[in-house]
This record gives C-alpha cells, structure tokens and sequence, in this order.
C-alpha cells in the first residue's frame, strides 16, 4: 500500500513539473513542422534543429561558452551592485521616516527616467567598456529592489513589533526576527522582478559597440546574415531569465518555509 501510494505521489510530482514546459514544446514541434514543410521561410526564421546545429558549431569553436560567461558576469556584477544599493536604501527609508523624508522624493524622480534612454550619457561618461554596461544593468535593477523593499518594511504588521518589544527584542531582535522576515516575500519579488530588468538591459547594452557577449553575438551574426545564430542568442536569453526566475522561486521556497503562503500542499 505505501509503494503504491510512495509511486503515485512520484509520478503526480514529475507530472507537476512537466505541465509547465508543455507549451514551449509544443511551439518548438509545431514550429519545426512548419520550417519542413516550408510555411516558415527559413532566412526568416530557421528550424529549431537549424538553431541546435548553430550552438553545437559555435559550443566546438569556443566562442558560445566565452560569450556566455562574459555575459552572465555581466548580469550577476551590475545585479548584485544595483540591488545591492536599492536594497540598503529600501531598509533605510522604510525604516528611518527621516531618511525617507531626505531621500524618497529624489529616488522617485531619478527612478521616473528611463535607464535605457541614458544611453548616450552614459557612453560620454564611462566610454564603451563594460563600465557602461554595468552601470545600465546597476542602474536598472537598483529600484525594483528599492521599491519592493521599502514596501515590504512599511507592511510589517506593527502588532507584531509591538509583541517583540512586549517580550524585551531588541533593536537587532526586531529586525532579524520580526521585520526582515515580514518584508521577505516583498523583497524576493523585488528579485525576480530585478533579474528580469537585469536580462532585458544587459540585451541592450551588449548590442551597442560591444566586442564580446551574447548581443554582440547576435549584432555580429546580423551583419552576415547569420539568422540562426540571432535566433541563438535570443532563445539564450530566454533560457537565461527562466533559470534566474527558478533560482528566485528556490530562494522563496528556502526562505519562506515559515509562511503557509508559500508551503507545498
């Protein structure tokens, strides 16, 4: 009886985890019958086996898994630099009301520009090296950080830290105990929202005067006409942003086992 319950709950569980990546296979089988029987031109759009044979050809010369690591320190260098910083700012005004008063009216006016359109500033400040990439991506993700974790510390039920300073907290106890973890889930969406603008600015900013990386892959195979290379980096992207948003909802699951919210039935 427990064996077959044991192989039941196995198979409901890999089952869970299967539905999600129906779709995208279905879109890549239907997508592949389409390129083979010619309804998509190929120089518009190449089969997905087309695709695989250009990452197999650019993964034996070297050049994928180079672009790939230049990229993805990239990414985790401006993220962890730009969340950082909105993450220090979010604790200090959420939980300092002077801080806020100095500071929030000046985040919310810088945060209003869009990043991306700071480009050619950029560009006459730190040139076309990575500098400038990183500051983008830094740039792009500090607010989401910002803004969820200021959030997250005004919502902390103040009851709670009533109770805390009832039972003899702290300062230090309060906020390990009390309003850090009451502002988890809003700062782990912070996350997942900031390695989403990470991906999406970095794109950008690697397709402009870049000489390494996974956009400049994709502007350099442009100039040849290299469309299942373009295709390549795209769906390197997509991969790349489906990996952060799983490594995001382990986060969530590891730091917010306490909140029934976010246990597993």
């Amino acid at each position: 009886m427990k064996k077959h319950k044991f192989n039941f709950n196995f198979k409901n569980s890999l089952i869970q985890k299967l539905i999600p990546w129906l779709v995208p296979v279905l879109i890549i089988v239907f997508w592949q019958l389409f390129a083979s029987i010619g309804l998509i031109p190929i120089r518009v759009l190449p089969a997905p086996l087309g695709v695989l044979g250009a990452g197999i050809r650019l993964a034996e010369t070297g050049e994928l898994w180079r672009n790939i690591q230049i990229s993805a320190v990239r990414a985790i260098t401006g993220f962890l630099v730009g969340g950082g910083i909105g993450f220090a700012l979010g604790l200090l005004n959420g939980i300092s009301p002077i801080a806020e008063k100095f500071l929030d009216s000046s985040l919310q006016m810088i945060r209003n520009i869009p990043h991306l359109a700071l480009i050619p500033l950029v560009i006459l400040w730190f040139g076309i090296g990575d500098e400038a990439r990183l500051f983008l991506v830094a740039f792009g993700v500090m607010f989401p950080m910002y803004l969820n974790t200021f959030h997250g510390i005004r919502s902390v039920d103040p009851g709670l830290i009533e109770m805390g300073r009832v039972y003899g907290l702290n300062t230090w106890g309060l906020f390990s105990n009390i309003i850090l973890p009451g502002a988890m889930a809003s700062i782990l969406v912070g996350v997942r929202y900031s390695l989403g603008i990470m991906w999406l600015t970095l794109i950008v900013a690697e397709t402009i005067a870049a000489d390494s990386g996974i956009g400049y892959m994709a502007m350099n195979a442009r100039e040849f006409m290299q469309t299942d290379v373009v295709v390549l980096s795209i769906l390197l992207y997509a991969l790349f942003g489906k990996l952060a948003d799983v490594i995001s909802r382990a986060l969530e699951d590891y730091w917010l086992q306490w909140n029934p919210n976010y246990q597993k039935a």
